[in-house]
């Protein structure tokens, strides 16, 4: 009778676990569900820059023409440990040269490999699966054509449970599919911001605080939040509260985005400045409408500082 309770139970876990695998498997989006377009390179250019791909592509510390070289190598250090971020120029054996445009966009889109694997949220697909297919599209012809390396770049090193890559799916079912905050406005200068912000700037990434296992806490939307790389430092609140830029006009951040100084006369540091960099050489309407759509969002207190350790 033991042994057949037993068995019993150890059945139900096992199918307990079958369906959760099931249920948290790497989803695809096949080639038939893209839309007939053809490659816009210059678009494909704005969303490179305002997706801020070289910030953390290119080698660490390239400077101009060397950050369109995507060789990866940049190591990125969290409270999970260390990604390594990889090589995406066309190389058919180092980089993404083999994958297909559906390839692409389900990385972007679902974060899955195109062998079927869940990449993990470093990755911040969570904010570009709200990007439109054509912009994405656009996006992998554009980096079709930059220079390819054959920098190989080795494996994450992260600390157990989240080096179980399965595990990740259980994240995408709690994360993924959530609505992002929305901001009510007619104003298609505003919207285009949003647009800008949520998906290709992915600006909540390091500006929103995060829950135990890296979800963003959406009850605070741009509020500020712990150094991701897991220092002392603090991401600042840029909603337009006191607390954060609350004082800025829409220009002023305009033009941050496009030099680097501040309205009072300080400059950008530390990892925005290759973000700046990036904001700076999209169209002037965009960095516009980035500002407005900040000027837009509610004010909020800044995140509180976690409790010491």
């Amino acid at each position: 009778m033991r042994r057949r309770t037993f068995s019993r139970i150890l059945g139900f876990i096992l199918l307990v676990i079958a369906a959760g695998l099931w249920l948290t498997r790497p989803e695809r989006i096949d080639a038939a569900a893209l839309p007939e377009h053809s490659p816009d390179l210059a678009n494909g250019e704005v969303m490179f820059w305002a997706g801020g791909c070289a910030s953390c592509h290119a080698a660490p510390g390239a400077k101009g023409e060397a950050k369109l070289l995507l060789e990866g190598g940049l190591d990125l250090k969290s409270p999970f440990g260390t990604f390594r971020i990889p090589n995406i120029t066309p190389s058919k054996t180092a980089g993404i040269g083999n994958w297909s445009t559906a390839d692409f966009v389900t990385a972007m889109v679902k974060g899955t490999s195109p062998d079927g694997r869940h990449y993990y949220p470093a990755f911040p697909y969570g904010s570009y699966r709200t990007m439109r297919f054509e912009d994405l599209i656009d996006l992998k012809a554009f980096l079709d054509t930059l220079p390819s390396s054959e920098n190989a770049v080795g494996d994450h090193q992260l600390a157990f449970p989240y080096s179980i890559r399965a595990g990740v799916g259980v994240w995408k079912m709690l994360y993924l599919d959530v609505e992002l905050p929305q901001t009510a406005s007619g104003d298609p200068i505003v919207e285009r911001g949003a647009y800008l912000a949520k998906g290709p700037g992915h600006c909540a990434e390091c500006h929103t605080p995060r829950d135990f296992i890296g979800g963003l806490n959406l009850m605070r939307w741009m509020a500020g939040a712990p150094d991701p790389e897991g220092g002392d430092g603090r991401v600042p609140n840029i909603t337009p509260d006191g607390d954060g830029i609350g004082s800025w006009a829409a220009n002023d951040i305009a033009y941050f985005l496009e030099t680097g100084f501040t309205p009072d006369f300080d400059s950008v540091g530390g990892s925005m400045t290759s973000v700046q960099d990036n904001w700076s050489r999209v169209p002037a309407a965009d960095r516009e409408a980035i500002a407005a759509y900040l000027k837009a969002i509610p004010p909020l207190p800044s995140s509180p500082a976690p409790a010491a350790q």
